[in-house]
């Protein structure tokens, strides 16, 4: 029998950090820290968080009783580096500088790979991050936009949706290099991807483009957009927000929970149920968008995410593109389980590490 190994996962987001620990795939404990927003308010920027979040990660652990010296590595969610290949990565000093300088952007998860390396050198042990949001295997045709100084990237749930479709191979007894699927990624941002051959040849980057959300525009008309952008009314920053936070389901209804939208549609919220469903309508019609990708020939569409949790979205999508073929429903995003799923085939050698 092999001896277990112990993985502790972080993953960060805008307003908790859920961690967990593992023996070897097997969750010993898990837990959501919540993040008070006064408290994150007290720093300039999400860099400056780290040490904050880090002390509330190991007074968690503490708590739980887990020596720390047990751990075989620590694994973090990876953060806005730049475009990489799907694996497990050895966090190097070249990574950290990258998260550091936050080139491709600010975000919590920029976090996961600097607190886990912080942690795990305290026991001279490795750390890693799992399929990044960067993550980028798509074609070359897919990169196109039609405007020349704009090209398409691939940012996504990466981390979420390779593990999803990992399962569902696994599933029905298949590899995951020979199915063509449509993953939609259904969070508080939304994102889609068609895989063939083990790789997302193409994507909907919920920065950029797709169907709108709890808290994201998605895709806005260019030209009318360009105008608000000179007319003075607002700056970058303000209007980034405005897309990317403040857009989606909050711009029209003012809240982001879409428990919320449904109990205000049963109430009789003629608005809340127009807004309900263009964005079921966006959805399905970005699913349909993905089918030529793969020539129509769909193995499966998987629907994940926290909002996959919610039944009523769940068979409205369904009643829009059933006719494309069979649907499986993963809900939730288990990240912590996919991060040490990851770190876990490196340390029994199932699969190669790879360097940043």
């Amino acid at each position: 029998m092999e001896t277990p190994v112990f993985i502790l996962t972080i993953n960060p987001g805008n307003t908790s950090t859920k961690i967990g620990l593992f023996e070897n795939t097997r969750p010993l404990f898990v837990k959501t820290i919540a993040h008070n927003d006064e408290e994150l308010k007290r720093f300039k920027c999400i860099a400056d968080q780290k040490d904050y979040r880090m002390n509330e990660i190991l007074s968690e652990i503490e708590r739980e009783r887990f020596d720390l010296k047990s751990l075989n590595c620590v694994v973090g969610r990876g953060g806005l580096l730049r475009p990489l290949q799907s694996g497990t990565y050895l966090i190097n000093e070249k990574m950290l500088s990258d998260l550091k300088r936050a080139e491709r952007g600010e975000h919590a998860s920029n976090l996961g790979a600097i607190i886990a390396y912080e942690i795990a050198n305290r026991y001279s042990i490795p750390s890693y991050i799992v399929d990044p949001v960067t993550v980028d295997e798509m074609e070359d045709v897919a990169r196109i936009s039609g405007f020349v100084e704009l090209e398409r990237e691939s940012l996504l749930h990466a981390l979420n949706t390779k593990a999803v479709a990992k399962r569902y191979a696994q599933s029905i007894n298949r590899s995951y290099e020979e199915l063509r699927l449509i993953v939609v990624h259904l969070g508080s941002g939304i994102s889609l991807s068609a895989h063939i051959g083990g790789r997302m040849v193409d994507v909907v980057n919920p920065r950029d483009e797709g169907p709108f959300s709890p808290d994201r525009a998605g895709g806005v008309p260019s030209l009318k957009l360009a105008k608000l952008c000179f007319s003075g009314r607002y700056d970058y920053k303000t209007l980034e927000k405005k897309l990317f936070g403040e857009g989606g389901i909050y711009s029209y209804l003012g809240t982001r929970d879409l428990r919320r939208v449904i109990e205000m549609i049963d109430s009789g919220d003629q608005k809340a149920k127009l807004i309900y469903d263009a964005m079921v309508y966006q959805i399905s019609k970005y699913i349909g968008y993905m089918a030529p990708v793969l020539m129509g020939q769909i193995d499966c569409i998987i629907l994940t995410g926290g909002m996959a949790n919610e039944k009523r979205l769940i068979e409205d999508i369904k009643k829009r593109v059933s006719f494309l073929g069979k649907i499986e429903v993963f809900p939730g995003e288990d990240e912590l389980q996919a991060l040490c799923e990851g770190a876990y085939r490196v340390l029994r050698n199932i699969e190669k590490v790879k360097i940043y």
